[in-house]
């Protein structure tokens, strides 16, 4: 087992990983999904044909191939047959409206996409403004796309592709909120994606929690289009352990599969923690195979904190990551997790292994120890760049490899990370990031709205929640449901507003610019931080 590991930790691709697991543990399961078992051998052999086909529809080295659909294990299959010809993997979240879903695979200039159960309406919709995608291929036999992918994959043959791949070569690309409305593609390589994994010490070695340990069992329940996903169906490839498979979270189902093969780790959103709390038949439920539970994506009230850790009795661990970080950077480990609460449970934790965190003000300079400023990090884990997006790069970027987050907070005395705002205008709801720009845009192109302004305000089940502020045109009325049913048509439905505010005017300053601040004042007013 320790050769193993060593060799794992050597290896600089993910395509290498499942390689050796393959060689050395062919009949260990790496997923599972619906009862059925996909091995180590079965996951590599498949890819190797889901390459072969690949190159056989003209897929090329730094090609993007793209998939809309749920959570299934064959997608990582094709995340691996992908990269194994130095494609990429471009996931699309199912959960847009058809012209967002269009623009991503315009955008990233898919040939190739494959479609989940119940996804192929979406993509017809979608495929008119997506002129560069020629091949369609359904996940399963549904009688929705005319390829079915275990058809195609297995009329090729199993043999490796052969082609040479580095740390530093493109893997995956995930598509981000944008501040302008529309989403950039974040791009992490194999190299940012396994730099999480480096347990040799050379950059400080892995925590506790971290260490993969043979037998370990992870529920992967967050979708594949964010990198909490796909990150973790990754992590338990690296550590040669099985990962079940959710096609979408469901805490009825959480429950069953926690209990019907013994889950030791499970990553969640603190909205998913608490759904799954409220269930009836959590109190039914056997947690004591649970080892860790991590969350992230937003901060957790201390009274929810201390029924899940009295309810499930494992450890905690808060993370703290984006995207463009290929996932987290900071973590807030068990130890720190007390029911009474302490002042560290307020932090977001320390940096990894690897990671330097630095807080700067709008100079660039670093400000002393508790003085609120940006979040800038610099680690192997950051994103290569922005696809064809330079400026955008260079904004976040900067020449010394200091990544921009976007978020406001501090440092304490000993390292620990406090997320006190968001510089940027973003909001978080159910772990979903939302941008104003996005949600304005949709709300603008209503014929009977003159201005308007989104924010974030403060809601208990899914941390914040996206509210409009509208100014209606002289002469004009319209309701609530008329504006939101016309955002349904363009924009996903989570980030539609679930409330609106019609008011006279936006408070602009001087030069013209929204005073976001003051429409999200009343109701941040008493908490200790301006995010949820």
């Amino acid at each position: 087992m320790a050769d193993t590991v060593l060799e794992i930790a050597e290896a600089e691709t993910v395509t290498e990983v499942v390689r050796l697991h393959a060689i050395n543990t062919p009949d260990t399961a790496a997923f599972t999904f619906e009862d059925q078992e996909i091995t180590f051998a079965e996951l590599d052999a498949g890819s190797n044909r889901a390459a072969q086909g690949l190159m056989s529809l003209g897929v090329q080295r730094g090609d993007r191939i793209a998939y809309l659909g749920k959570n299934h294990p064959l997608y990582f299959e094709i995340l691996i047959g992908a990269a194994k010809i130095g494609a990429v993997m471009t996931p699309v979240n199912w959960r847009l409206a058809a012209p967002e879903v269009a623009y991503i695979l315009d955008n990233c200039g898919a040939q190739v996409a494959f479609v989940g159960a119940g996804f192929a309406e979406m993509m017809e919709k979608a495929r008119p403004d997506a002129p560069r995608l020629s091949h369609v291929i359904g996940l399963e036999a549904t009688g929705e796309t005319a390829t079915d992918y275990c058809e195609w994959r297995d009329s090729f043959p199993a043999d490796n592709p052969g082609v040479h791949l580095g740390a530093g070569d493109d893997l995956l690309q995930l598509y981000t909120s944008g501040t302008t409305g529309r989403p950039k593609g974040a791009v992490m390589t194999h190299g940012s994606i396994l730099s999480s994994r480096d347990s040799t010490g050379r950059d400080g070695g892995l925590r506790p929690w971290q260490e993969p340990v043979e037998g370990d069992v992870t529920l992967l329940a967050m979708p594949c289009f964010h990198i909490s996903g796909t990150g973790t169906g990754i992590g338990t490839m690296v550590a040669g352990t099985n990962a079940i498979v959710l096609p979408e979270y469901d805490p009825t189902q959480a429950l069953d599969l926690i209990e019907n093969y013994n889950i030791s780790k499970i990553f969640l959103v603190p909205a998913a923690i608490q759904i799954m709390l409220n269930h009836p038949r959590v109190a039914e439920v056997d947690f004591s195979r649970l080892k860790f539970i991590t969350y992230g994506a937003s901060p957790i009230p201390l009274e929810l904190m201390k029924a899940a850790m009295e309810r499930f009795g494992c450890g905690f661990v808060q993370m703290y990551g984006m995207t463009e970080t290929s996932g987290t950077i900071v973590a807030l480990d068990p130890e720190d997790h007390r029911p009474e609460g302490s002042p560290k449970m307020r932090s977001v934790g320390t940096p990894l292994q690897g990671v330097e965190i630095k807080i700067i003000d709008d100079d660039g300079n670093t400000v002393a120890a508790n003085t609120v400023g940006e979040i800038a990090t610099r680690s192997s884990k950051n994103m290569s760049r922005y696809w064809n997006n330079p400026d955008a790069t260079a904004s976040t970027i900067d020449p010394e490899g200091w990544l921009r987050t976007g978020d406001a907070g501090y440092l304490d005395e000993d390292g620990y990370l406090y997320i006190h705002d968001r510089v940027k205008d973003m909001i978080i709801s159910g772990g979903e990031n939302i941008y104003p720009a996005e949600v304005e845009n949709a709300v603008y192109s209503h014929p009977k709205v003159a201005d308007v302004a989104v924010i974030g305000v403060p809601d208990e089940k899914w941390g914040e929640a996206v509210k409009a502020c509208v100014v209606v045109k002289d002469g004009e009325e319209v309701t609530e449901p008329e504006i939101i049913a016309h955002c349904r048509e363009h924009i996903a439905g989570y980030k539609c507003p679930k409330s609106i505010d019609f008011i006279e005017a936006l408070p602009r300053n001087p030069s013209g610019k929204v005073l976001r601040r003051e429409l999200r004042a009343p109701y941040w007013e008493g908490k200790e931080r301006a995010v949820n």
